[in-house]
C-alpha cells in the first residue's frame, strides 16, 4: 500500500512523477468483481477464459485504471486531489499474476482553478497495457484538508 504524500498545487512541477507496482492476484480480481458487479466470466472462470483470444483469465480494465486512482489519491498529487476527468486507452490485457507498473507524470499546471494535467501509463514488463490522461483539481496550501 502506498504511503500518503501530501502535495499542494504550489509543490507541483511539470515532469514530476510517481510510480506504483501492483501484483495482480486472483483475489484482487474476484474482489473487484464483487465491488463493481462486473461478473463477466472472462475475469472469473478459467474454463470460460480458455476459449477466448486471451486463453486465460484477465483483470478488469477498470481494475487496472483504479491503480491510477491509487497514485493520484495517495502520492501525486495526493490527499485532497479531486478527479475531474480521465481518458483511458486499453492496449493489452492484464493477466492474473502480472505485475502492473503505473507511472503518473505532471504534464501541465493550470493556475486558474489549481488544475493539473497528468499522463498515466500502466505497463506489464515492456508492454503498455493502458495509457491515458487525468485532469485533477489540487488543493492549495491555504485550503483545509481535514488535518492531513
Amino acid at each position: 500500500m502506498l504511503e500518503l504524500q501530501k502535495l499542494c498545487f504550489e509543490d507541483l512541477k511539470t515532469g514530476m512523477s510517481e510510480e506504483l507496482v501492483k501484483h495482480v492476484s486472483s483475489s484482487d480480481v474476484v474482489g473487484f468483481a464483487e465491488v463493481s458487479g462486473d461478473r463477466n466470466p472472462i475475469h472469473l472462470s478459467e474454463h470460460f477464459a480458455a476459449r477466448t483470444p486471451f486463453k486465460t483469465r484477465i483483470a478488469h480494465g477498470l481494475y487496472t485504471a483504479s491503480l491510477i486512482s491509487a497514485v493520484l489519491g495517495t502520492r501525486l498529487p495526493g490527499p485532497g486531489a479531486i478527479y475531474l476527468s480521465q481518458t483511458l486507452n486499453f492496449k493489452a490485457p492484464v493477466k492474473i499474476g502480472d505485475d502492473v507498473k503505473v507511472i503518473v507524470t505532471v504534464e501541465e499546471l493550470m493556475e486558474r482553478g489549481n488544475r493539473a494535467r497528468l499522463s498515466c501509463i500502466c505497463s506489464v514488463e515492456d508492454t503498455v497495457v493502458l495509457e491515458g490522461e487525468a485532469l485533477v483539481k489540487v488543493p492549495s496550501r491555504g485550503e483545509d484538508r481535514s488535518g492531513l
